[in-house]
C-alpha cells in the first residue's frame, strides 16, 4: 500500500495570474514544429541510433515537413559531432530545413558546438541552464545572481562565435531547464538577461523555450506559467516563445495545447512521444488533434503506417496498438454497439457525400492517414451483428437484411464461444457459405442434403417452371405454375409435400468482380407449413431469377435440416 501522501508530497502552488486569458483562447493555426527525436529522443533509447539510422530518421522528418530539427549535442559525444559533420559535408540538409544543436553553458562546450556546425547554411544554437532551486543549491552551488551572470556570459560567447560566421544564419535559443519548478520572477529575470545579451530585436528574434522538463503540476498550471511569462517578458516582440513539455504526469499533449493558448508559438517534441522517462510531447498526436479541429497542421502524416514502421526500425521501440491516430487498432472496433454505430455512420457518410466528416467513434477519417476501411471492424466474442454485417459488406459486397444479420450473428457467436478467437472476413465468408449457399452438385449425394438446386427452365410466359433439384440424393424435375418464377417454384415444391411460405424477399447487387460484373444476391425468409420456425436462404448468381430460386431452395433446405435436427432423439 502507498504511504500517506500528505507528509511526503505537496500540491504545486497556484500561479498568481489574475484575469487569465488562455481558457477562452482558440487554436486557429499551427505552431512552429521542432523535432528533438535525434537528440532528446535518441538519448533515451536502450541502444542509441547509429549514423545510418539517424540519417534515415532525419530524412523522414524532412519528408513529414518538419523545418526545425535538433540533431545533436555535439559537445557531449564524438558520435553526435561526427553525425553533425556528416549532415553538413554530405549535403543532406534541405535548403528549407534548419538544424539545431544543444549546448550547456560552458565555454569549451560552446566552442566545440560551433566547430560541429561549421559550414552549415542555417543553424540554431540552443543554450540551456537548469534554473530551479534544487539545481542552483545542490548541483551548481550558485546564487540566483551568479547563475544569471554565468548564463549571460555564455550567451555573449555564443553571439561572438556567430558574428565570426557571417555567411551563415545562426539563430539563438535559450531554455531555463526545469522552468516549471523555477520561481517565476527568477525565470523572467534570467530570460530577460539572455535576451539582452543576444541583442534580440523584432527583425532578429531569439527563441525562449520554457520546458516542462519534469511535469510537476496539472496542465492548467503550465498554461498559467506560460501566460505569466508571455505578459511580462521585457522584449516580447523580439521573442519566439517555445514549449518543451515532458509527459511525467501523462498530460504533455494537454499541457502543450494549453501552453499554445497561453501565448506560445513553437513546440518541441518527438514522434510517438519518445523521450526520457515517460517521454516528450507527441508531435503526431498534437498535430492531428489540430487537424481534427479544422486546423491544417503543416505536417504530412498521410502515410502513418510507413512513419510508424520507420520509427520502430530506427529506434527499436514498439508502438502501442492503441497509440492515438497511429496505433494498429485505433480505428478498429470489436464492441458490437460500436460496430453497429460505425457501420451506420459510414453508410450515411457515403450517402450524403458531404466533405464534413461525421462518423460515430471515428474523430478522424482513417483515409487521411493512409489507412483503409477494412480494419475498422473486427469480430471477436464481444462483437455483434453490426460488425459482422460490415465485414460481409465491405469485403464481399453482401448487404444483409437486418433479420438475416441477427440470424447469422447467432451462428457466428456460437462459433466464437467455442473457439474464443477473432474471426476474419474470410472466416465469416466460409461460415456464411456453409450455412446459406448451395453445395456443389457433385457433393450433393455425399452430403445427403434434403434439397439442392440444380437448375431451372421457365416457359414462355414465365409462369410455369421445371425446377431441377437433387432431393435426398435423387435428381428430380419438379413442375409448377404461379404468377411468377418464385410462386411457380413454391407450387412445384408443394407437389412433393414441401409446403413453403415466403415471408420476405430482397434482392441486391453484390460488389463487381475483377471482370467488372456484379452478381445478383437474393435473400429470402422462408417458413415451412409444418413448423413455427422460419429463417433465411441466400442465393447468388449472375441471373436474378436463378439467384432467387437458389435463395428459396436454400431457405427451405435450412428449415428442413432444422426440423430433422429437432427430431433426432437424445
Amino acid at each position: 500500500m502507498l504511504s500517506p501522501a500528505a507528509p511526503k508530497y505537496r500540491p504545486f502552488p497556484p500561479v498568481d495570474l489574475g484575469n487569465r486569458r488562455w481558457p477562452e483562447a482558440r487554436l486557429t493555426h499551427p505552431p512552429v514544429w521542432m523535432s528533438t527525436d535525434l537528440r532528446d529522443g535518441n538519448q533515451a533509447l536502450f541502444e542509441p541510433m547509429d549514423s545510418a539510422k539517424k540519417l534515415r530518421f532525419f530524412r523522414m522528418l524532412c519528408a513529414i515537413g518538419v523545418k526545425e530539427i535538433e540533431v545533436a549535442f555535439p559537445a557531449a559525444s564524438q558520435t553526435d559531432f561526427d553525425f553533425m559533420r556528416e549532415l553538413i559535408e554530405g549535403g543532406h540538409i534541405p535548403d528549407d530545413v534548419t538544424i539545431e544543436v544543444l549546448t550547456q553553458a560552458r565555454p569549451a562546450q560552446i566552442d566545440r558546438t560551433f566547430a560541429a556546425i561549421e559550414g552549415a547554411r542555417r543553424a540554431i544554437v540552443h543554450l540551456y541552464t537548469a534554473t530551479s532551486a534544487p539545481f542552483r543549491e545542490m548541483v551548481f552551488g550558485m546564487s540566483q545572481t551568479e547563475l544569471i551572470d554565468m548564463t549571460a556570459a555564455c550567451a555573449r560567447h555564443i553571439r561572438a562565435h556567430a558574428d565570426n560566421m557571417p555567411t551563415a544564419q545562426i539563430g539563438f535559443e535559450y531554455s531555463p531547464e526545469t522552468f516549471t519548478a523555477t520561481e517565476l520572477p527568477f525565470a523572467l529575470e534570467i530570460c530577460d538577461a539572455v535576451t539582452q545579451a543576444w541583442g534580440a530585436s523584432a527583425e532578429n528574434k531569439i527563441i525562449l523555450n520554457l520546458p516542462a522538463t519534469v511535469e510537476t503540476a496539472t496542465p492548467n498550471i503550465y498554461a498559467d506559467q506560460i501566460e505569466w511569462m508571455h505578459r511580462r517578458l521585457a522584449c516580447r516582440d523580439s521573442i519566439v516563445l517555445s514549449l518543451h513539455p515532458h509527459n511525467d504526469r501523462g498530460t504533455a499533449v494537454a499541457a502543450a495545447e494549453f501552453g499554445l493558448m497561453a501565448g506560445a508559438e513553437r513546440v518541441e517534441g518527438c514522434l510517438f512521444g519518445n523521450g526520457e522517462r515517460t517521454g516528450n510531447v507527441d508531435l503526431i498526436t498534437l498535430a492531428l488533434n489540430l487537424y481534427t479541429q479544422g486546423v491544417e497542421p503543416g505536417l504530412d502524416f498521410s502515410d502513418i503506417n510507413t512513419i510508424a514502421r520507420t520509427f520502430e526500425a530506427c529506434t527499436g521501440l514498439p508502438i502501442s496498438p492503441r497509440h492515438p491516430y497511429a496505433g494498429d487498432l485505433v480505428f478498429t472496433a470489436f464492441s458490437g454497439s460500436h460496430q453497429d454505430a460505425i457501420k451506420k455512420g459510414m453508410r450515411a457518410q457515403q450517402e450524403r457525400k458531404s466533405e464534413r466528416w461525421n462518423v460515430p467513434y471515428l474523430p478522424l477519417d482513417p483515409a487521411d492517414v493512409g489507412r483503409d476501411y477494412d480494419s475498422l471492424i473486427r469480430v471477436n466474442s464481444q462483437s455483434g451483428k453490426g460488425g459482422i454485417a460490415w465485414l460481409m459488406e465491405s469485403a464481399y459486397g453482401i448487404v444483409m437484411p437486418r433479420r438475416l444479420q441477427v440470424e447469422f450473428s447467432g451462428i457466428v457467436q456460437r462459433q466464437m464461444d467455442d473457439s474464443g478467437k477473432e474471426m476474419s472476413a474470410a472466416d465469416l465468408w466460409r461460415m456464411f457459405s456453409a450455412a446459406y449457399l448451395e453445395h456443389p452438385a457433385e457433393e450433393a449425394e455425399a452430403a445427403a442434403s434434403p434439397l439442392i438446386y440444380q437448375g431451372h427452365r421457365l416457359d414462355a410466359n414465365g409462369k410455369g417452371i421445371a425446377l431441377e433439384v437433387t432431393r435426398e440424393g435423387r435428381r428430380e424435375t419438379l413442375k409448377g405454375h404461379g404468377n411468377g418464377p418464385i410462386d411457380a417454384a413454391v407450387h412445384a415444391l408443394a407437389h412433393v409435400g414441401i409446403a413453403a411460405r415466403v415471408i420476405s424477399f430482397e434482392e441486391r447487387a453484390t460488389r463487381p468482380s475483377q471482370e467488372g460484373e456484379a452478381n445478383a444476391a437474393a435473400f429470402m425468409e422462408v417458413r415451412l407449413a409444418d413448423g413455427q420456425a422460419q429463417g433465411y436462404g441466400v442465393g447468388i448468381d449472375e441471373d436474378i431469377v436463378a439467384a432467387s430460386l437458389k435463395a428459396l431452395i436454400s431457405g427451405v433446405r435450412r428449415q428442413m435440416c432444422r426440423g430433422l435436427e429437432a427430431n433426432v432423439p437424445d
